[in-house]
């Protein structure tokens, strides 16, 4: 039964997560500006308390803002090297929204790459069997073929996970110092408040899912690697 459960989980959850990883990492990349403008973020400026007014929602590439919770939104262009557009904010605002080191949205967007690449290749590893003769040729089963695709899904997680990891540690510094300056001016300071978005904790789940595939493919990595004879 273990057995039998493991090779379920090898040959066909183990794709479906994979999939879904690679379809969350896509929203939360390319929201708010390309899709989900005020349902997915990784940086909020918004009324304090309950209050209607003006609000910026800030991605990986780019930003939406609207003055008030009724208006349409307006959006920057994607761009790998964006400015935030805050001019829905009250004066006063401090001017602490920036993108962080301008290669790491390339980099969160190459290692999408390597995701999708991991995906297909570890999709049809593992559901060749059922794909007719020509996918069930035994040159499929190489080492080399186990090889590349446990690299190519590593080199995205690793690339990925530790690009959101910087973006995370930037814009905490820029929720700290903006919360930091609107209490420090008091009543006199626009009544906003700066919090991190919903995309990073998205990012998070995306990655644990991508683990289990990527275990997967390491541990038939390890299977199908040729045995050392031992010296005599």
């Amino acid at each position: 039964m273990i057995i039998g459960l493991a090779k379920w989980i090898s040959q066909f959850l183990a794709p479906v997560l994979s999939l879904a990883s690679l379809i969350v990492l896509s929203i939360v990349y390319f929201a708010p500006v390309g899709v989900l403008h005020t349902g997915v973020s990784l940086l909020i400026v918004k009324p304090t308390g309950d209050a209607d007014g003006p609000t910026v929602f800030v991605g990986a590439l780019g930003s939406c803002g609207r003055p008030d919770n009724v208006s349409a939104v307006n959006c920057t262009q994607l761009n790998v090297q964006p400015t935030y557009n805050i001019s829905v904010l009250p004066s006063g605002t401090p001017d602490l929204l920036t993108a962080p080191v301008a290669s790491t949205p390339i980099f969160i967007g190459v290692s999408l790459v390597f995701t999708l690449i991991f995906f297909f290749m570890f999709t049809f590893l593992s559901l060749r069997h059922k794909m007719g003769k020509a996918a069930s040729n035994a040159r499929f089963e190489s080492p080399g073929i186990q090889h590349a695709t446990s690299w190519i899904g590593l080199i995205g997680f690793l690339m990925g996970s530790t690009s959101f990891l910087v973006t995370r540690m930037w814009f905490g510094k820029t929720v700290e110092d903006f919360n930091k300056i609107i209490a420090r001016d008091g009543s006199s300071a626009p009544q906003i408040v700066a919090d991190i978005g919903n995309g990073f904790t998205m990012a998070w789940i995306a990655y644990a899912l991508f683990a289990v595939p990527l275990v997967s493919s390491m541990t038939k990595l390890q299977a199908t690697a040729p045995k050392k004879k031992p010296a005599v």
